[in-house]
């Protein structure tokens, strides 16, 4: 019923290794109480995305991956706890009943996302190599085809900075 062969390759070793990568660092992430913690474990998770992405040979996306999510939106994370006010506030009790369901849901959808993939048939194409100078093509295409929007991108984004400056000045006074 089930064809378990897999083909231990690097590549395949290297998958693994990074899918618990992302999985371990999405979980910690959700389970510490200290923000500083989960902002860790979500850049380590965004490092295994990263991963993932070389392996895709979407060497540019990977870069991004690491440049914006791993640095730019962790330390921005970090800088937005620093700025804020943390007063003692009264946590809600955890009830043990939620988190079981929540791990049955979980296993649910495990379960039905496997046994859909193991019986949905893919179509197996010849080996194709994926663009050359994939990097150097996007760039072209950034900056000729969509340079409006690259550039409306960056206004709002520091419009947005600016922003989030403005209210965190007022939550200090």
């Amino acid at each position: 019923m089930f064809d378990f062969s897999i083909e231990w390759t690097g590549e395949t070793v290297a998958f693994f290794v990074l899918s618990i990568c992302i999985i371990s660092g999405a979980v910690l992430m959700l389970n510490f109480t200290k923000v500083v913690h989960m902002v860790a474990s979500l850049a380590f998770a965004f490092l295994g995305l990263a991963g993932m992405y070389v392996l895709l040979e979407a060497e540019f996306v990977a870069f991004v991956q690491v440049l914006v999510y791993t640095g730019a939106i962790s330390i921005l994370m970090i800088f937005g706890i620093m700025m804020t006010r943390h007063d003692k506030q009264d946590e809600q009790l955890v009830r043990p009943w939620r988190e079981g369901l929540a791990a049955i849901g979980c296993l649910a959808l495990f379960g039905v996302l496997f046994f859909s993939i193991r019986s949905a048939e893919f179509p197996v194409h010849d080996k194709v190599s994926l663009a050359e100078d994939n990097t150097l093509n996007l760039g072209k295409q950034i900056f000729t085809e969509h340079v409006i929007p690259f550039e409306l991108l960056s206004v709002l984004l520091t419009v947005a900075f600016i922003g989030a400056i403005v209210i965190a000045k007022k939550e200090a006074d």
